[in-house]
């Protein structure tokens, strides 16, 4: 009971509660700050990797791919391909005429080409483009017994089990014969199926007229099939005006069902990282990146170790803890994809007369990107509840309620925050519960008077449900009025042994309560 007594006097002295006040805030203010300065070197991380040259880039090479019709047929592109009719002529037409640029408008040549294609003039074809397709096996799928006279052959839909590995058609070259890959490009997952990186593949040449003739010889000897699935058409370019990688692949499958379903993948990214100033103070700001989340890393090792398992119940450091895994998960994919630069950029770039497969850098580094927006998505989220729910900071968060000043508007500002949000909520009763408890516990004064209690013991029990229900909103709450002085942990735990006592004296009269309210029922009975 001293302890209670010197609880209500005061507390902490003055002096020392002015000094604590002032540290409270200071750190609070450096903690939000720091946070803050975490976020800008995020945003500039995330939005300094693209630039519209990308967006750019994407729309005039689609628009030449996928919008050019065939010439003679307007209703003809390679978005509206539905029959193997309508591939070929995309194929000796539009394909054809966009990957061969080997003069000007005017038919003179500008520069020396090099052997190489100069797309729109200013995109350099890396390599040469690479086609491939994969197809099913004949009888991977069983005809009903009634249509067998009329149909003998079925051919199921693709998957690695029905997949057909023999060599077909004319058996000679590359394209007739399957071949494994040993690329490190991840599996494409099309509108029907997952397919592999194998199939029967074939390169096209330096030369606009040995392509088309390779496209007509293929035609004409039925290269595409009834086990046909999945056709792939894979090349890259690089722009060093913009210093931009354009990796491009067009896909035609075939369902089991027939006809034709097209997609594309246009992926506009910049391999080529530190290049200008510009790039360099990216670089800087990934290093700080890395150093905050040590830091961040170091700050939640402690608090696991001070809360042991209590700190695993608030999902809000579960939010915490899926921050740190996206920010060591984007690292570990930006030291991939630098190195996986670094080791097979220059091979890539040896060989003009192969297939430079550009798509597992590009694939990569777009998994980066996507992995850095989520990333930076729940740490606004973080950010925006900082100061409300977030259990890093609700020590700090209670101390700044209890401890500020009446000229300092942060703290009021962020309490009537949380009371909107709360009441926004449902969590919080408004004021119309209030005044419905409050005249229910005046009833119930009245009523025990009447009943004949002692005028003592209903102020003892409205005296300790004040005690109890200020010491819930101290500690369980951040709506702490300005008049409350903060405690030590020593005076906390003192003043919960306390609340126990007044909780079994408030026990004891609930008791005598109940033992009248029989009574009374019995008289009345």
């Amino acid at each position: 009971m001293a302890e209670a007594s010197r609880w209500h006097q005061g507390g902490t002295p003055k002096h020392k509660l002015k000094y604590r006040r002032e540290v409270e805030i200071r750190t609070t203010l450096q903690e939000l700050l720091v946070y803050f300065i975490f976020l800008i070197n995020l945003c500039i991380l995330t939005f300094g990797m693209v630039n519209p040259h990308m967006y750019y880039l994407n729309k005039v090479m689609s628009s030449l791919f996928l919008d050019t019709s065939v010439p003679g047929d307007e209703r003809t592109n390679f978005k509206s391909v539905r029959s193997i009719t309508d591939f070929w002529k995309f194929m000796e037409g539009p394909l054809l005429e966009g990957l061969y640029w080997d003069s000007w408008y005017n038919n003179k040549r500008p520069y020396n080409l090099k052997n190489s294609s100069r797309i729109y003039y200013e995109n350099i074809l890396l390599g040469v483009p690479r086609v491939r397709q994969l197809k099913v096996r004949n009888n991977t799928c069983k005809v009903y017994s009634s249509f067998q006279s009329v149909m003998s052959e079925c051919y199921d839909k693709y998957t690695f089990k029905n997949e057909d590995l023999s060599d077909f058609g004319l058996k000679r070259d590359t394209e007739w014969k399957y071949s494994t890959s040993n690329s490190n490009s991840p599996w494409h997952w099309g509108f029907i199926g997952v397919y592999g990186n194998g199939g029967y593949i074939f390169t096209l040449s330096k030369s606009k007229y040995k392509t088309k003739d390779k496209f007509i010889d293929l035609r004409l000897n039925s290269w595409i099939t009834r086990g046909t699935r999945v056709i792939f058409i894979d090349f890259s370019l690089y722009n060093a005006n913009v210093n931009l990688f354009c990796i491009i692949r067009l896909v035609a499958e075939f369902p089991a069902t027939g006809g034709i379903l097209t997609s594309w993948q246009f992926y506009s990214v910049k391999l080529l990282r530190y290049v200008s100033y510009y790039d360099y103070f990216i670089a800087s700001c990934e290093i700080t990146f890395c150093i905050f989340l040590i830091v961040f890393t170091t700050q939640e090792v402690k608090k696991v170790k001070e809360f042991k398992s209590a700190y695993f119940k608030s999902i809000w450091n579960w939010i915490e803890l899926l921050l740190l895994v996206l920010c060591f998960m984007a690292i570990c994919f930006n030291i991939y994809c630098n190195m996986q630069i670094f080791l097979s950029l220059g091979q890539l770039l040896e060989n003009t007369e192969k297939y430079s497969d550009f798509y597992s850098l590009a694939y990569w580094h777009i998994y980066y990107n996507n992995i850095i927006a989520i990333t930076i998505f729940f740490a606004w989220i973080k950010n925006m509840f900082l100061a409300i729910i977030n259990d890093t900071y609700s020590e700090v968060k209670a101390d700044y309620s209890i401890g500020r000043r009446p000229d300092f508007e942060l703290g009021k500002m962020i309490k009537e925050s949380y009371k909107n949000a709360l009441e926004k909520l449902k969590l919080k009763k408004d004021q119309k519960d209030k005044d419905k408890e409050k005249k229910r516990s005046r009833d119930l004064v009245e009523q025990a008077r009447r009943e004949g209690f002692d005028e003592n013991e209903i102020q003892s029990a409205e005296q300790m449900k004040k005690w109890k229900e200020r010491l819930e909103k101290k500690y369980y709450s951040t709506e702490t009025e300005d008049d409350y002085q903060p405690v030590t942990q020593q005076e906390f735990r003192e003043l919960f042994l306390y609340a126990v006592e007044l909780e079994k004296e408030l026990h004891h009269v609930s008791l005598k309560l109940n033992r009248m309210m029989r009574k009374f029922s019995a008289l009345q009975n």
